[in-house]
């Protein structure tokens, strides 16, 4: 493939991971993961309401990795309320989970901008030119290494879905949230979607894939695939020397 292309393709996937790190780290932030409605149950029985009556015990709430907000009804009138999950609900999360979510929600941030460096350097710059000697051996086998940060990303974006997931479905993440201080009242979940930034690790999931394609589509080598016995030997003299 001509050297122009190999340009365009890198650059193209360069950009596709700067956005995807943008995007993550504004994931972490926003209470925009999951949103769930539930329902009082307490009240529900209390009143032995049915059909439409039970919409005046329906609760609904949405929330991310730190914090969130939502309303709670049980017939009479909406309280709203907001919450941390650090530190207010240490007692009623699973906090290993927790904390792995976030944790490699992070590598995959750094992973991400790391990949972003790699394919710009191969999209404007002249690595095999510019780095000579034992220093360029060294960097040049780093840079080989990178080839797999995208396989790396993807495999920890799909950890934390993965993990998110079981946090919410199996350790029923949003009912520990709704009944979290509420002695009288019992709530149980109704229903649960993933919302925004859910989709957002998704996608970056989705592009590390296509990024890894890229690399493949474009031909790349690993360094000092080429003509391993002239190599070889320069590389033994430039370690002498």
């Amino acid at each position: 493939m001509p050297n122009q292309q190999k340009k365009v393709i890198f650059c193209m996937a360069g950009m596709l991971s700067f956005v995807c790190a943008l995007g993550v780290v504004t994931a972490l932030g926003t209470p925009l993961w999951i949103k769930a409605t539930f329902l009082c149950k307490t009240g529900a029985l209390l009143v032995n309401a049915s059909g439409q009556e039970l919409d005046k015990f329906m609760g609904e709430m949405q929330y991310g990795l730190f914090h969130g907000e939502g309303v709670r009804q049980c017939g009479l009138g909406a309280r709203p309320f907001r919450f941390s999950l650090f530190p207010d609900l240490l007692q009623a999360i699973p906090v290993s989970i927790h904390v792995n979510v976030i944790l490699f929600s992070t590598i995959l941030v750094v992973l991400t901008m790391v990949g972003t460096a790699f394919f710009m350097y191969n999209a404007f710059g002249k690595p095999f030119e510019t780095l000579h000697g034992p220093l360029g051996l060294y960097l040049l086998s780093f840079i080989s290494v990178a080839i797999f940060v995208p396989s790396v990303a993807g495999s920890c974006g799909c950890l934390v879905m993965i993990l998110f997931a079981s946090e919410v479905k199996i350790h029923h993440l949003s009912e520990k949230i709704a009944n979290y201080k509420e002695g009288t009242y019992a709530y149980k979940t109704q229903s649960e979607k993933y919302t925004t930034s859910f989709w957002v690790v998704f996608i970056c999931f989705f592009v590390h894939f296509l990024n890894g394609l890229l690399i493949r589509l474009a031909g790349f080598q690993f360094p000092f695939a080429k003509s391993k016995g002239t190599e070889t030997t320069n590389v033994a003299a430039d370690l002498m020397y």
